[in-house]
């Protein structure tokens, strides 16, 4: 009950927030369409604040087959740094509840390791591609042990995307090592994130939603080191009261997973937008 707290104290406070950070004003939002809308919300590199609230339910997890949560509160905002190159930031705060991984492990809840990305992006896109390229930033901000490493880390990230007619595909990975601690704090990970997105054009704001989370743990033993998922979502993006909101909902099935990963995941988001 805590978690739904916070999430809704932080999407009251987001409309009055966009403002103090955003130079426009009079609401340039209102004047696009729930289509065009759709695209910025599925272009990681556009020049639009947003606050994505994503809600992961794993089930099959661990050795008594139980259901971990984890909300990922992960606000996205772009910097024109000049004329050419824009700063994007993404910071990732995961909230979990999480079942006990290995037998006698009792539960956990709290705070997750927090990740900050920060991607150099070109301004323009080149020859109808844009990218990103840049560095994550992992902060031991662990509450319990079982959520994560108690040590920093940081690894290369970037992104690559291009949007003809009504589809938006691109791709997403990094690679992140921790630094300092001892064997049992050490991570070296390794995400890849294809994203490919179907617009209907008969529905604008509707579109169907592939972005599956290939991870990989290269310090787990042979066999136990993938996890990659399958699946689809479905999304609309609508306005509520004026403001621009993009929901999706969708399932994943890990079709390669280690012995104790889940074996489905539903994944639930809300996404409040400030085009600029």
């Amino acid at each position: 009950m805590s978690v739904w707290r916070i999430v809704i104290a932080a999407a009251a406070s987001l409309p009055a927030a966009a403002q103090a950070v955003g130079p426009e004003q009079g609401h340039p939002h209102e004047q696009l369409s729930l289509g065009a809308l759709a695209r910025i919300a599925q272009n990681p590199l556009a020049k639009v604040y947003s606050v994505p609230f994503q809600n992961n339910t794993n089930l099959g997890t661990g050795p008594r087959k139980q259901t971990e949560n984890i909300l990922n509160i992960q606000p996205v905002l772009p910097f024109g740094l000049n004329d050419d190159w824009n700063l994007i930031t993404r910071t990732v705060f995961p909230v979990t509840s999480q079942p006990g991984l290995s037998p006698g492990q009792g539960s956990s809840f709290g705070l997750g390791a927090t990740q900050g990305s920060f991607f150099l992006s070109p301004a323009r896109q080149t020859a109808g591609i844009g990218w990103g390229a840049g560095i994550l930033v992992q902060a031991p901000t662990v509450t319990e042990p079982a959520l994560g490493s108690r040590v920093w880390g940081a690894g290369p990230s970037g992104i690559a995307l291009t949007m003809r007619g009504p589809w938006v595909v691109g791709t997403l990975l990094n690679n992140v090592w921790s630094f300092g601690g001892g064997p049992q704090d050490a991570y070296n990970t390794f995400t890849f994130q294809p994203l490919i997105n179907y617009n209907f054009a008969h529905s604008p704001g509707t579109y169907l939603s592939t972005q599956p989370l290939i991870t990989a743990d290269w310090l787990a033993p042979p066999g136990q080191r993938w996890t990659v998922p399958v699946g689809l979502a479905l999304g609309q993006v609508f306005r509520v009261h004026g403001q621009p909101m993009n929901a999706n909902l969708g399932a994943y099935y890990n079709a390669i997973r280690p012995d104790n990963a889940p074996a489905w995941q539903v994944r639930a988001q809300l996404v409040f937008l400030f085009p600029r």
